[in-house]
């Protein structure tokens, strides 16, 4: 249990720190506000200022709990491997970018089942494809090179991370 405790921490940190620094990025350089504040995103996606995506960040916990148990028996290809950071890259943009089981934007179920313009769809590659990739490299080498270093530097940026979703969570809305 605690080869999949120190694999769950590794996973779900790589993954909260590479997911706000991507969607804070996104936020300002891909202006999100007004993307996902106009239609078609507005039909499906909560507004910026919703308590959900305050609380989105701390939730992440969540996916990196099903990453780990979903990654947990391939470890071996990923970790032991030459270039296995492009392995995991490789697989995430696979299965969790391109091939969704559902038509979300981006994906080919999103291009063929969505009337959402492919411009406005391939928009989002833009924030998740650097993110995955930014998480394959840190897990890879989290494990190639490991040091103490590393924990803290996890520790205190998975701790930035929440205080500041809890911030805005108690923030007053506009």
């Amino acid at each position: 249990m605690k080869q999949f405790g120190t694999f769950f921490w590794r996973i779900s940190s790589a993954h909260v720190i590479t997911y706000f620094l991507a969607g804070v990025l996104a936020y300002y350089f891909l202006d999100y506000q007004d993307l996902l504040g106009t239609a078609p995103y507005s039909y499906f996606m909560k507004p910026m200022n919703s308590v959900a995506v305050a609380v989105g960040p701390i939730l992440q916990l969540i996916r990196g709990l099903v990453f780990s148990i979903a990654l947990w028996a391939f470890r071996d290809i990923f970790l032991n491997t030459k270039h296995g950071w492009l392995k995991l890259w490789g697989l995430l943009i696979g299965l969790s970018i391109l091939s969704t089981t559902a038509a979300a934007p981006g994906s080919v179920e999103g291009f063929i089942y969505t009337t959402i313009p492919i411009k406005k769809q391939i928009i989002g590659y833009c924030e998740v494809v650097p993110q995955t990739m930014l998480f394959s490299l840190i897990v890879y080498y989290w494990y190639k090179i490991p040091g103490k270093a590393w924990n803290i530097i996890s520790i205190v940026l998975v701790s930035i991370v929440f205080l500041l979703s809890i911030m805005a969570v108690i923030m007053p809305r506009p």
